[in-house]
């Protein structure tokens, strides 16, 4: 049976980003590094002394990883980029598709191996403009096309299972993994059909345990999963377009969520008024660090 839980938890920061994105806890610098896509920014959360600050980039970035501690891997609409943590400066790794084709990067996750998942889409969300790819090094390999919304990239403790969504088609998929590689085996299935449920799956993130959190953007809800797709509980959350989880800290042990108010009119932002923050979810959780990208 679902267990239902009210918001019992804080506003980590209260900046409202109009597409808050791509959250992860950095263990080298004990920070938390996230995105406003839109508004091109990078935003970082110190744990120590609780200081958030951001900066402008040039180009729309989605995803971050942690490298070796010098520097961090940037998924962006320009391509992947390496971002040098002591000066700043952002050097161009690999190219995921065409610039010219319009698109940019969103959703993505490292793989327990240190290959990079990272997906596409038309600044317009153009249905079926988008992709998934696999990124090994500077090897890059499409693994699932005419993808419009790519989200929910995450992937079992073991490496063996990885998980996905279109946000436009608002299946979870679930796809053998090879463990060593990070590549599919065989044809992704359906985990869960949400068409009937209120709101859209967006980012998720596994657990120690193989559980998968996802927000539900539109329903303002954190829900959480087992590896079979059975609904294990609901977080109700402060703002209705949550986009994101993280596991926080060096023990991983605390769950983050981003939101936006992209898309939202005057009245709609006023109704909804959390709407952009980043939230803690006030709860212990089981989490895991992210894996570093293996250049």
């Amino acid at each position: 049976m679902t267990s239902h839980h009210p918001f019992v938890g804080t506003v980590l920061d209260e900046t409202r980003l109009e597409l808050g994105e791509g959250p992860v806890y950095d263990p080298d610098l004990d920070c938390l590094w996230w995105f406003d896509i839109i508004g091109r920014s990078l935003r970082r959360y110190d744990l120590a002394t609780g200081a958030a600050s951001a900066r402008t980039l040039p180009f729309m970035g989605s995803v971050i990883a942690r490298i070796d501690g010098t520097c961090h891997l940037v998924a962006s609409d320009e391509g992947l980029f390496l971002r040098d943590l002591a000066t700043g400066e952002f050097t161009p790794h690999c190219e995921l598709e065409p610039v010219s084709r319009g698109n940019r990067s969103n959703d993505g996750r490292v793989h327990p191996c240190g290959a990079l998942w990272i997906g596409t889409m038309g600044k317009d969300a153009k249905t079926g403009a988008g992709a998934i790819y696999h990124v090994a090094g500077k090897t890059v390999t499409r693994i699932f096309d005419a993808v419009s919304i790519p989200n929910a990239i995450c992937f079992s403790p073991d490496g063996a299972t990885g998980y996905f969504v279109d946000s436009k088609i608002n299946k979870l998929m679930r796809v053998p993994l090879d463990a060593t590689t990070g590549l599919p085996t065989s044809a992704a299935s359906v985990l869960i059909d949400g068409r009937d449920l209120p709101g859209v799956f967006d980012g998720s993130v596994c657990d120690a345990n193989g559980d998968i959190w996802s927000a539900r953007w539109g329903d303002g809800a954190l829900n959480r999963y087992d590896a079979s797709g059975r609904h294990l509980a609901r977080h109700d959350m402060p703002a209705r377009r949550v986009t994101c989880p993280a596991f926080l800290g060096r023990e991983a042990n605390r769950l983050i969520v981003t939101s936006c108010w992209e898309g939202l009119g005057a009245d709609e932002r006023a109704a909804d008024p959390m709407a952009g923050a980043t939230f803690e979810l006030g709860i212990p959780v089981e989490g895991r660090i992210e894996p570093a990208f293996r250049l």
